[in-house]
């Protein structure tokens, strides 16, 4: 997985830029919420057994490219690897996606959208078997620009869904469990590079 990300991210800086496109990395704390609307029961319940719901912390490391620049609306491409856990359960996912950022309210705020879409892996608590399944996220924040190099993201929410591992995936359950619900919040700083 990190050198899928590490590769993306190298093309990412490696696609030719115009003087006027921005270049942003990012390295921020991130608080998830997982929720399922069944328990898993057993060793490879990744919330834990009989449990429906559980906050995960950790990072959210990434860049984004805005290259295609309008009057009103700056498009370009964002690349990120969030790494959570709780409760000994870890969850890593690998997003690449579009993003909308509107320029006509202020110089100094910068509001966006984004669509992402990507791998994620989840390991349970009580086994050191994971699993990988396709994710997608929507994101929604906002970054003001503090210092002409330095923005800082004031707030950043997202909903996404992913199958994490469970007993049906993994062990002998004759079930299968619904995808988990992921409910996204990170804030923090974002370093310009152009």
């Amino acid at each position: 997985m990190k050198l899928l990300y590490s590769i993306a991210l190298l093309a990412l800086f490696l696609v030719p830029a115009s003087s006027s496109a921005q270049v942003g990395i990012y390295v921020n704390p991130i608080a998830t919420h997982v929720s399922t609307s069944e328990a898993d029961h057993g060793v490879f319940a990744f919330l834990g057994d009989n449990t429906t719901s559980r906050m995960f912390w950790g990072v959210n490391m990434g860049a984004y490219y805005d290259r295609w620049h309008g009057q009103k609306y700056d498009l370009g491409l964002d690349v990120r690897d969030t790494i959570t856990g709780a409760n000994n359960a870890r969850m890593n996912e690998f997003l690449v996606g579009a993003r909308v950022v509107a320029k006509s309210w202020s110089p100094s705020w910068r509001p966006y959208v984004q669509l992402s879409g990507g791998a994620g892996t989840t390991r349970a608590p009580h086994s050191t078997v994971s699993t990988t399944r396709a994710t997608w996220n929507v994101y929604a924040g906002a970054d003001y620009r503090w210092t002409r190099y330095i923005d800082i993201k004031v707030m950043e929410v997202g909903y996404g869904t992913l199958t994490t591992i469970s007993s049906a995936s993994v062990g002998s359950a004759a079930t299968t469990l619904p995808s988990a619900n992921l409910l996204h919040f990170s804030a923090g700083l974002v370093f310009r590079i152009r």
